[in-house]
């Protein structure tokens, strides 16, 4: 066999390692809009537990007329990046919204989250300073980081003594800059990061701090500004990232906040944000239309809130063991990747849309069902979701 062809043989025997060891991902096609309940390109139709759409604003009737007006009025897309002709008054309008919205000096757009970590760390620091960071971080914090000169430092999750001494480490190995950064909520736990001790901290010795608040802006918090808020913080970050592409609408694009001369630097150095085509303006229009929402109301947080508390003891009074919290992911534990994507199979079939999740998404041994609570959920949805996990989980043995 030549190379080439050995490399391709190679490929076909790793994707069925995948599939025999239980890990394959594959993807269900759906022919509706995101909602509560979803058609399926079979035809069937099912209550949707797995989406990202905390507060139901993917196909919202005022978001979707707000990009509708933006296509109209300022076209599909922009055919260019930021500097060259790239900025429209729509885009300057949504990240001066999104600063004030998380109580930072300006924000930047990019074309997606993951790009908004993958060009934060590299234009900032270099091997004169140190990176902080939590060991179950998202994989675009821990490649932002990758591409950048930084000494790195890794503590155990959510341990404040361990970051303690991550801190003190990098202060006496003489680390010019120091910057923590961590998830603000971990999407596969729901687990909060304690900002406000971290804040502490970096305070202490000398560090900024940062968060990536993807699964948090826009409902988590009194008023929805994020994990700095629910932690009492709001206003003291050093940096914050996020994403369009959940609650804040759920289409794409991401965004980095911060200090005036902090985005500024970004703008000159950012690669991803030089080297990427500008969010398209029917995203920037609909982002504008959300936050117009948000800021008005509290009515789609309030009611995620309700329907997250009414799950979570549901389905643990079903007897699951799910990990502990308030977060609107809410991670159903079976713990074997084979058990958890049948029992995502079995819930299909039951009309519920669920996904199993295993490594490498999550640690081996530690595969899961993720449910995430919508703000359009109703009660029948949730407690149709719970009598079908139920009878599921009898059928397969997981519940006795």
């Amino acid at each position: 066999m030549n190379p080439r062809e050995d490399f391709y043989a190679g490929l076909l025997h790793r994707l069925q390692e995948i599939r025999d060891t239980g890990l394959y991902k594959g993807e269900r096609v759906i022919t509706s809009a995101q909602g509560a309940v979803v058609r399926l390109a079979q035809g069937r139709e099912a209550i949707n537990l797995c989406a990202n759409n905390y507060l139901g604003l993917s196909s919202h009737p005022a978001v979707v007329e707000a990009a509708h007006e933006a296509l109209r009025t300022r076209g599909y897309g922009m055919s260019s990046v930021r500097f060259i002709c790239g900025t429209q008054d729509l885009h300057k309008t949504l990240e001066e919204r999104l600063a004030r919205f998380l109580g930072t000096d300006d924000a930047i757009l990019y074309a997606a989250a993951f790009d908004a970590n993958g060009g934060l760390f590299e234009p900032l620091f270099d091997e004169q300073d140190a990176v902080i960071s939590d060991e179950l971080n998202h994989a675009s914090i821990i490649d932002g980081i990758r591409l950048c000169k930084a000494r790195r430092y890794r503590y155990k999750h959510d341990d404040m003594e361990d970051l303690e001494r991550c801190l003190r480490l990098a202060v006496a190995e003489g680390a010019r800059y120091r910057i923590v950064f961590s998830d603000g909520v971990f999407s596969m736990d729901g687990t909060v990061a304690q900002v406000d001790r971290m804040r502490a901290l970096c305070d202490r010795y000398g560090a900024l701090l940062g968060i990536d608040d993807c699964h948090a802006c826009g409902f988590w918090g009194p008023t929805g500004r994020g994990t700095h808020e629910y932690r009492g913080v709001f206003g003291k970050m050093d940096v914050i990232t996020g994403t369009l592409g959940k609650a804040m609408g759920g289409a794409s694009g991401g965004f980095t906040a911060g200090r005036r001369e902090l985005v500024e630097l970004l703008r000159q150095r950012s690669r991803p944000y030089l080297f990427s085509n500008t969010l398209a303006p029917p995203i920037v229009g609909a982002s504008i239309a959300v936050l117009n929402l948000l800021e008005a109301s509290t009515q789609l947080r309030d009611r995620l809130e309700g329907n997250t508390r009414f799950f979570r003891e549901a389905i643990a009074q079903a007897g699951f063991e799910i990990k502990p919290g308030e977060h609107p992911i809410v991670a159903i534990m079976v713990y074997d990747a084979a058990a958890a994507q049948a029992l995502a199979a079995r819930l299909l079939e039951l009309g519920i849309y669920v996904v199993g999740f295993s490594f490498p998404v999550v640690p081996k041994g530690q595969a899961r069902i993720r449910v995430q609570v919508s703000a359009v959920h109703e009660r029948e949805h949730l407690e149709r979701g719970v009598a079908a996990f139920s009878q599921a989980g009898r059928e397969l043995g997981l519940l006795k």
